[in-house]
């Protein structure tokens, strides 16, 4: 399921904005961004991600912007200890005496320039600050997630209802079965005994058999069954993305099984149309933590 939720804030040394996004995903996969200093937070996020969120691949990021802070000066000694060395051992003369010092602290990566850095801000009390902005944010992107979800729910109970309607229609058709059945082995028994090779016990068993076979009910009612199971779960709310899956294999395993057994065309059509309306239902329940 997707979603997104920002929360920003300001403090005595900058400001800062924590971001959560996330997309579908089998499992739960979160992924913490941060910068140095409040690397301890991953393991705070990451816990707190993992009781409010069942399913989706996450990414959660801090972003700071330090203001305020003050320009630095750094000596790398041992650089200019060992350009002094070798300044002196060339010229034979102390490197302060003729200015060369000065020269050689031009040199790149003698004297750096710096500011204030995360690292500098990030004791227990900002540390501390950013762990309950964080949380904020996972509770914003699990609110965005839930209005995704009512949305997910009308659309998952609208399948639903179709494939009840579509259900019904199969069982209206499926009463034409013995029917198209009787009809179909009459003509095949018309055939057999103008060749005169029809043997009656063969032929009743073969006619009860097939009967069997092109029996539907145990599908259709299976079916009424699964559309109930899925209303049901869609109205528990809760963690039910896998089940829902779940769902949808059983769906499809007994849609086929219909078009398998289907001796009317207008029958299969209706296997079909489920079909569809499963393969819809399944795309959509992936969205579903």
């Amino acid at each position: 399921m997707t979603g997104f939720a920002r929360v920003s804030g300001e403090a005595d040394w900058g400001s800062w904005a924590w971001e959560a996004k996330s997309v579908n995903g089998r499992s739960l996969d979160v992924r913490v961004n941060l910068p140095s200093g409040f690397e301890a937070l991953d393991r705070t996020i990451k816990q707190a991600a993992s009781k409010l969120f069942a399913r989706g691949n996450m990414q959660i990021g801090l972003r700071t912007d330090l203001t305020g802070g003050s320009e630095s000066l750094s000596v790398n000694a041992e650089a200019l200890n060992a350009l002094v060395r070798a300044y002196e051992t060339a010229s034979s003369s102390p490197a302060s005496d003729d200015g060369a010092l000065a020269t050689l602290m031009t040199i790149k990566g003698v004297v750096e320039a710096g500011s204030q850095s995360t690292r500098d801000v990030a004791d227990e009390a900002a540390v501390e600050a950013m762990a309950k902005a964080g949380h904020d944010v996972l509770k914003e992107l699990a609110e965005a997630r839930r209005s995704e979800g009512a949305a997910m729910e009308a659309l998952l109970s609208g399948y639903l209802d179709e494939m009840e309607q579509t259900t019904a229609q199969a069982a209206s058709l499926a009463g034409d079965q013995p029917k198209l059945l009787k009809e179909r082995l009459e003509r095949q028994l018309a055939e057999l005994e103008a060749e005169k090779s029809v043997d009656p016990d063969r032929m009743a068993a073969e006619v009860a058999l097939s009967a069997a076979k092109a029996d539907v009910r145990e599908e259709l009612d299976r079916l009424t069954a699964h559309i109930e199971t899925g209303r049901g779960l869609l109205r528990d709310g809760g963690a039910i993305g896998r089940k829902l899956d779940f769902l949808a294999q059983e769906f499809n395993r007994e849609a086929n099984t219909l078009c398998s057994k289907s001796i009317s065309l207008d029958l299969t059509n209706a296997g079909l149309t489920l079909k569809g309306l499963v393969d819809q239902f399944k795309e959509q329940a992936a969205n579903v933590e």
